[in-house]
């Protein structure tokens, strides 16, 4: 099997398609994931003291205590959507059989991956996205 330099190889059982997901098909995906989670983000402001906006496609959520900003885009040429957050990027894949974007490291979703870092830059447990 052979592997570009410096990658590492990538099990042939993983389901982590999105390079095989055409543009249109992943703009609609990613749209309607985006739309979902930042109705659920919304519903959450309050709780969770945060705002949430949308700019160009991409939600941006900003936090007073401690200060913090969240930006949640989708990335078209890589088929990803991707999440600055905690000093971190997050790229998720589109995974079939999740139905949903995914963290291929740990294996989570989009929402319960933003409901966990909102938890962290906040310091409890105050978000459930649903």
């Amino acid at each position: 099997m052979s592997v570009a330099w410096g990658a590492a190889p990538r099990p042939p059982d993983l389901p982590y398609n999105s390079c095989m997901m055409d543009e249109q098909e992943f703009r609609r995906k990613s749209e309607t994931a985006i739309d979902a989670l930042k109705k659920s983000l919304i519903a959450a402001e309050d709780s969770a003291e945060m705002e949430v906006e949308e700019q160009a496609g991409a939600v941006h959520v900003s936090f007073d205590d401690p200060p913090g900003r969240f930006v949640i885009s989708p990335n078209a040429p890589a088929r990803q959507i991707w999440i600055s957050a905690l000093s971190t990027s997050f790229k998720l894949d589109w995974s079939p059989p999740a139905g949903d974007f995914v963290l291929e490291k740990t294996g989570e979703m989009l929402k319960p991956l933003v409901s966990r870092l909102i938890n962290e830059q906040l310091g409890r447990e105050a978000v459930t996205l649903a």
